[in-house]
């Protein structure tokens, strides 16, 4: 398992648009196990739902771990997903 803590900069907030993408992109790496983490609270990220009910603010630390599959590309995939997210 691989994980790595980003800061959130999205200026409004994971909403449904950007949050439907980073599922897609999710469900691209069907060999690997993606969670996410916020405070005590840990979700799958392949879940619209769960990741919605992180409320993931501008500032937000967000842990990303990744289990099986191609470990290091995919936390790269995500944690690059996050750091495009500055307008969204």
């Amino acid at each position: 398992m691989l994980s790595k803590k980003v800061i959130f900069t999205g200026r409004s907030g994971l909403h449904a648009q950007p949050a439907s993408k980073l599922v897609q992109l999710v469900k691209g790496f069907p060999d690997s196990k993606i969670t996410l983490s916020v405070a005590d609270k840990c979700v799958n990220a392949a879940s619209m739902l769960s990741v919605l009910s992180l409320g993931l603010a501008q500032g937000m630390e967000v842990e990303v771990r990744v289990d099986g599959g191609d470990e290091e590309a995919v936390l790269l995939s995500v944690v690059d997903f996050f750091a495009s997210l500055t307008e969204a």
